[in-house]
């Protein structure tokens, strides 16, 4: 059943890798519906894996492919506001995303992740702790592979990360359970303000078996739910923190479990994260010891709170993926070091209000470097920024002040598209210019 009978005529907004899924998908479930794609890029990527028999439209909108089509399936990237698309909906032309084609396709146990941040995490941690009792478990959505590429593999279990946008066109996606993480202000340029972004996410708990929330960030927990439902956080109930022999240990329903300093993750709301999966774990029947084995040896993602390199006793850490200012708090709240903080901040602020920073700074021995299109932003933060177009410029100057003892991070809390093409690749450049500068730091004429 794949919740499609009567679709003649599809026509696919955005191309990429999601769009891609999107068309091999259909495809695969009949040849004789016409596919169509419109991407606003005038040379999108992935066009030449497009099969033949698509037609695409680029660099412009095509509103007769829109108006005559039976089901449209937009990316998240593109927003249901977005007056193509609501004239098309006012025509009552039906509009899903990937997530939801998905949701009418697959026949195995799904559970689900969204949040503000750490939904990257806690999705691969799952998965770790899914393959350790030795499911054989597909893992993605926002993160990895597209959803609808995992279903031709034919996975026993599925675990998503989901993004407001991904859930704001899924309607139909039955859990076996999902958390809502937590709750920060991001993506102010879609949403007309927290609440709105919030409700989007709360779209996670409309089909699930069990709703886990998190206790210490209440706008996470769902009003008017009538099934079941659990929570972590860092008091000692349900998925919560022990204290034994002055010994903290990750507990459930007040049974130690693993002790916190054993989870391989760095960081205080890595703890956070790590309650959350082991909730998602015992809902789909995960092993607990596989689980636990599990959390002893994940060390994260590429681009959150990575070390790259260490030299001449200066460290150089990637957390690329902070593309908002609650990743970037998170990141200076779990810092332990001797010297000073060469802070890297700025990209595309996405219309977010940064002045929560301002105190914690004040606590920090900190020498800011302020880049991008919304670097600017940042300036007034502190006493003396160091204020330039780029990243890379940042860099140099912070390698020229450094010395042993100190740390030069890249948690810009601010997307990467007004100077790369995503995090990772932003990321990637910090790696590579790290290798380069480590010897250069002032720190090597002190050792």
């Amino acid at each position: 059943m794949n919740g499609l009978d009567g679709v003649k005529k599809v026509v696919v907004i955005g191309l990429g890798m999601t769009g891609l899924s999107v068309v091999n998908h259909l495809l695969r479930q009949s040849d004789e519906r016409e596919i169509k794609v419109i991407d606003t890029r005038i040379t999108p990527p992935g066009q030449d894996k497009l099969p033949a028999n698509v037609e695409l439209c680029s660099g412009q909108w095509n509103m007769d492919w829109l108006l005559e089509a039976d089901l449209i399936v937009a990316s998240p990237g593109i927003a249901l506001a977005t007056p193509e698309l609501r004239a098309a909906a006012e025509a009552g032309v039906e509009i899903v995303g990937d997530i939801e084609l998905f949701a009418r396709a697959v026949t195995k146990p799904v559970v689900a992740i969204t949040g503000s941040n750490g939904k990257s995490t806690v999705t691969s941690l799952v998965g770790e702790m899914a393959k350790e009792a030795g499911i054989n478990v597909g893992v993605g959505g926002n993160i990895g592979f597209a959803a609808l590429d995992m279903l031709a593999q034919e996975h026993d279990l599925y675990v998503l990360e989901l993004s407001s946008f991904q859930l704001e066109t899924t309607s139909s996606l039955q859990l076996k359970a999902a958390v809502y993480l937590n709750l920060s202000e991001d993506h102010m340029d879609r949403y007309q303000g927290l609440d709105d972004y919030s409700q989007a996410k709360m779209r996670i708990f409309n089909h699930t078996d069990l709703a886990i929330y998190n206790r210490d960030d209440l706008a996470t927990r769902p009003q008017d739910y009538s099934h079941a439902m659990t929570s972590f956080g860092f008091d000692a109930e349900e998925y919560g923190l022990k204290l034994e022999q002055g010994e903290e240990y990750l507990a459930i329903a007040g049974q130690s479990q693993i002790k916190a300093r054993d989870i391989a993750l760095v960081g205080r709301h890595n703890v956070a994260n790590s309650l959350a999966a082991l909730a998602l774990a015992d809902a789909v029947n995960i092993d607990r010891q596989a689980a636990c084995r599990a959390l002893k040896r994940y060390t994260g993602l590429t681009h959150r709170c990575q070390l790259v390199v260490t030299q001449h006793g200066v460290q150089w850490v990637n957390d690329s993926k902070a593309t908002n200012l609650a990743s970037t708090l998170a990141a200076l709240k779990g810092l332990n070091l001797s010297g000073r903080l060469h802070l890297l901040v700025g990209g595309d602020g996405k219309g977010a209000d940064f002045s929560e920073l301002k105190p914690v700074l004040a606590d920090l021995n900190v020498q800011l470097y302020c880049f991008g299109r919304d670097g600017h932003i940042f300036a007034s933060l502190v006493a003396a920024p160091v204020c330039v177009e780029t990243m890379a410029q940042a860099m140099d100057i912070a390698a020229e002040a450094a010395l042993a003892g100190d740390m030069i991070l890249l948690s810009p809390a601010c997307a990467s598209f007004d100077q790369f093409p995503n995090f990772m690749a932003r990321g990637d450049a910090f790696i590579e210019r790290a290798k380069v500068l480590q010897h250069n730091v002032a720190g090597a004429t002190a050792c």
